[in-house]
């Protein structure tokens, strides 16, 4: 499986990324070890997660998701809670 996630960073920003293993990447994202962006905004909380079966969609979702507006994303993350 792939999935499409959203990390709630401590300044409240959301970092958006693929992956086949969230809890390993957010250990590794809260850990210093994953995203650029992410290490300087620690602690971050996983928010959000849609699986896919082929990495070919969960990276167009990925892409579709990153161009969102931070309402957007918010709306998205609120439809799932």
């Amino acid at each position: 499986m792939n999935y499409v996630y959203l990390l709630r960073c401590a300044d409240g920003s959301l970092y958006c990324g693929w992956t086949t293993d969230p809890e390993a990447r957010l250990t590794a994202h809260n850990s210093g070890h994953g995203a650029k962006y992410t290490r300087s905004r620690l602690p971050v909380e996983l928010v959000y997660a849609e699986a896919y079966e082929n990495r070919h969609d969960a990276l167009s979702r990925e892409w579709h998701i990153k161009r969102m507006s931070h309402a957007e994303k918010e709306k998205i993350i609120g439809a799932k809670v």
